[in-house]
């Protein structure tokens, strides 16, 4: 029998559940990221922008001051969402342009999946602005995100986190959206972005197909007749 709960939180990601905002991955505030490598985190934006794709999630993509300051969206991200309005601010918390809650309010879901630059000034505004004023329950991707030192990041994560932020990671959130390998219409596509961008695991993935399952060495696309591999 089913346990009743009232924690919406106990839920988890699924394609129809969710909707995912990316919060000025731009170049001039990724300059500023001490956090993480930023070659990591432009990877893993990516990666998480091409999930987000494969199983359609409802995306808002945010800017700030882009021709006086932060520069163009990364033309990756843009890749992944090529007819994808931008909406383009001044405020400092995407929380407070319209534009943008009225995008979160038509998709018409409460779970927002968020990564964006920086951790301790746009991803904490608009987490606990959304969730106290727009009643959103906010999922914050800790490594598609970055603050301006270690410590930014990290207290940010640990503010949020205490005002009911969950704080997840890139490829947690993919592969719960996935959740059964047998669910065979994302099963290849999830395959190809841990392939590309999962470092180590993606690396395990090809040594399997070809080592194991002996596929063609250097094959782009998983093989239709393999197994499902397992988390």
């Amino acid at each position: 029998m089913p346990i009743a709960t009232t924690n919406p939180k106990l839920e988890v990601l699924t394609p129809q559940n969710s909707q995912i905002i990316f919060i000025d991955q731009q170049p001039q505030m990724a300059f500023g990221v001490q956090s993480l490598d930023r070659q990591v985190l432009k990877n893993n934006v990516v990666a998480l922008a091409k999930a987000a794709k494969v199983f359609k999630i409802p995306t808002t993509i945010t800017t700030v001051e882009t021709q006086s300051f932060s520069g163009y969206t990364y033309p990756e991200l843009l890749d992944v969402f090529p007819d994808q309005e931008l909406l383009e601010r001044t405020s400092m918390n995407s929380w407070d342009d319209k534009k943008v809650r009225e995008a979160l309010a038509g998709n018409g879901r409460t779970k927002v999946v968020v990564s964006g630059l920086w951790t301790e000034v746009c991803n904490n505004t608009f987490a606990l602005c959304a969730m106290l004023e727009g009643g959103y329950e906010i999922y914050m991707v800790a490594d598609a995100s970055g603050g301006t030192s270690k410590d930014a990041h990290d207290y940010s994560m640990q503010r949020m986190v205490q005002a009911g932020v969950v704080p997840v990671t890139w490829q947690q959130v993919m592969l719960e959206w996935q959740r059964d390998w047998a669910r065979r219409d994302t099963y290849d596509a999830v395959m190809a972005i841990a392939r590309e961008h999962s470092g180590a695991y993606g690396m395990g993935v090809d040594y399997a197909y070809t080592m194991v399952h002996k596929a063609p060495q250097r094959t782009s696309k998983p093989h239709e007749a393999l197994a499902p591999m397992p988390a």
